[in-house]
């Protein structure tokens, strides 16, 4: 009888030590958590933004093979929103991603923002938060000068249109011709190139990226006007409202100075 008891009361002794020690665990970490830093602060300390662009993407982000920079109308902005938040345009890191990489890059905490012509949509909004839109763009098809395609009526069974893994153009083309055979590539270097050697019959993305293409290859050109909005987005990690709220502050200074205007004057030419 007096064992039982004992280890009663060893029981009851351990158990209240193991919920003291408990409480102020959790004491600690709510102590230590309140005082972690925003995303923007952390920017702020680190003394630059890193920002994933695209190196394949003429007009938008391009890696110069020449002088090793990446340039393009992206490259420019994520300048500018440095200059904003830090007061200096060359405290910006460049990485580089693609359709496929960028959202998992930017949950990984590799990069601060995507730049990348990334169009904001409802499925995309659940994974990262966006800002306002900056840049307007309409999903497009790219053919050879004297194609027979001259519009989406035109891809029918046997057709087949190229298109970037991870983008919007994908599944809305699939939509929109559903008889048409939809082949992907990693990055749209790749599906140029796939279009110029005969791999494909039309290629399919924003208007804005295919006019990039035509700059480098003139015998190609755009057809069947734009069948659908591409609004595009800053993206940053979901809950990061401080850093939303600078990019977008930092965008309406843009347009209102007129350096937007500048900057998409500069590269991007419809004509």
């Amino acid at each position: 009888m007096f064992k039982s008891k004992s280890s009663k009361l060893a029981l009851i002794l351990f158990l209240a030590i193991s919920m003291l020690l408990a409480a102020c665990g959790k004491g600690e970490k709510a102590s230590t958590g309140g005082s972690s830093k925003n995303a923007l602060e952390q920017i702020k300390d680190k003394g630059k933004i890193v920002i994933g662009v695209k190196y394949d993407t003429r007009l938008f982000g391009l890696k110069n093979p020449t002088s090793g920079e990446v340039e393009g109308f992206d490259i420019d902005i994520s300048k500018e929103l440095a200059k904003a938040i830090l007061g200096d345009e060359k405290k910006v890191e460049f990485k580089e991603v693609t359709s496929k990489t960028r959202i998992p890059m930017l949950n990984n905490g590799d990069i601060d923002a995507i730049v990348a012509t990334m169009t904001i949509s409802e499925e995309r909004k659940k994974e990262v938060d966006f800002s306002d839109v900056y840049f307007m763009a309409g999903q497009s098809l790219l053919v050879k000068k004297g194609s027979p395609i001259k519009g989406l009526k035109d891809l029918k069974k046997g057709t087949k249109v190229l298109a970037v893994k991870g983008s919007t153009s994908a599944i809305n083309i699939r939509e929109k011709a559903p008889e048409a055979t939809v082949l992907e590539y990693e990055n749209y270097t790749e599906a140029f190139t796939a279009l110029k050697s005969g791999q494909g019959d039309a290629l399919t993305t924003d208007d804005a990226i295919l006019y990039g293409m035509v700059d480098q290859d003139p015998k190609y050109q755009l057809v069947g006007g734009t069948f659908t909005e591409e609004p595009y987005g800053i993206a940053v990690k979901k809950g990061n409202k401080e850093l939303v709220d600078a990019i977008n502050d930092a965008l309406k200074k843009m347009k209102e100075s007129g350096k937007y205007d500048e900057i998409k004057n500069k590269w991007i030419k419809t004509n």
